[in-house]
């Protein structure tokens, strides 16, 4: 059963659309997605770039969102428009509040063990602040490397969402949000949640505040606690479909440095990057990894191979590319 979403007259008026990503749900979506391994051409690479960079601390975030289920009270805020004003919300929890989020987290994990590190976290403000770092430094390394290509994407997203809505209406708007997993019923929006969570949601009154989401690129997260209810969507990648490739937001949580790509150019550094991460790949492959085309990916081999940069092995009928020396050399100076 889906979980369902139910308008009134009044909540279509006040549906709108958020400007933009927020850096909090994003960071929310991506500590799931790391703890768990699907889609893995979509997010295979930033997962492996995202532990390399991540501290041994950062499992305490992991223990307050799960890969599926219930955020900790605290920790949920959503709707702050920069992770500055989110972290500030989480340092000033009070005490009280503390203690009254974590005995409903604790209520709603059902079976899965309460982490004994969190019993002290009502009153011991030291740890508080511990944790709020961990959160900044998870965002440091696992969402604001890749901040620029994120808003890139959501600016195109927007600007098509608002067409959708100027030329077409509210309806086409909910029809187009995520075809696999929200169905417009007027006057109902049925979800498909990766939690199986089913039920209702009456706005009353309250509309719906739709956010875009680069990691929550297949179900979607919703919300009905706050003065106005969120659900997320996809980001989309114009005119011409609905959703995202998933060699596309591999690309765009490539991790090619800003020196690299003003010394080969962007595509030509993505496929250095792609091939010092993924050695040993055919071009094919290659393709698919760094989201070109194949002949796209064969010309770049050969110029990067010309250069002394890439190595290429045959194998029967297959060309295997990796790194050379001289550009792990070059990586190495440009990370």
């Amino acid at each position: 059963m889906p979980l369902r979403i139910h308008f009134t007259a009044e909540d279509l008026a006040r549906t709108r659309l958020a400007d933009g990503l927020r850096p909090m749900l994003e960071l929310d979506i991506a500590v799931r997605l790391l703890q768990e391994g699907s889609h893995p051409t979509r997010f295979g690479p930033w997962r492996r770039e995202s532990f390399r960079r991540l501290s041994p601390g950062a499992r305490g975030l992991f223990d307050l969102i799960p890969p599926t289920g219930w955020t900790v009270g605290f920790l949920d805020h959503a709707t702050a428009d920069t992770m500055d004003e989110a972290l500030e919300r989480v340092r000033s929890t009070s005490a009280a509040d503390l203690r009254g989020d974590m005995e409903t987290w604790a209520a709603r994990a059902g079976r899965r063990p309460v982490p004994a590190w969190t019993r002290s976290l009502g009153s011991d403000k030291r740890l508080l602040a511990e944790l709020a770092d961990t959160t900044a430094h998870t965002y440091r390394q696992i969402i604001a490397p890749y901040r620029r290509q994120l808003d890139t994407l959501c600016g195109a997203d927007q600007a098509m969402r608002r067409r959708q809505l100027t030329h077409h209406g509210l309806h086409h708007l909910f029809s187009r949000l995520n075809p696999r997993c929200i169905r417009w019923r007027p006057p109902v929006l049925e979800l498909t949640m990766a939690s199986g969570t089913d039920g209702d949601i009456h706005l009353s009154g309250r509309g719906l505040l739709l956010i875009p989401s680069v990691f929550g690129a297949v179900y979607p997260a919703v919300d009905d606690t706050g003065d106005q209810p969120w659900l997320t969507y996809p980001v989309g990648p114009g005119e011409t479909g609905d959703f995202l490739l998933p060699t596309d937001t591999a690309r765009a949580l490539g991790t090619a440095p800003d020196s690299l790509t003003a010394l080969l150019g962007h595509t030509r550094a993505i496929v250095l990057w792609t091939i010092a991460h993924r050695p040993s790949r055919t071009t094919t492959e290659l393709a698919r990894l760094a989201g070109i085309s194949s002949a796209s990916a064969s010309q770049h081999a050969t110029v990067l191979r010309t250069a002394g940069l890439v190595t290429t092995l045959r194998h029967h009928n297959t060309a295997l590319h990796s790194l050379s020396p001289l550009g792990a050399g070059l990586l190495g100076t440009a990370s």
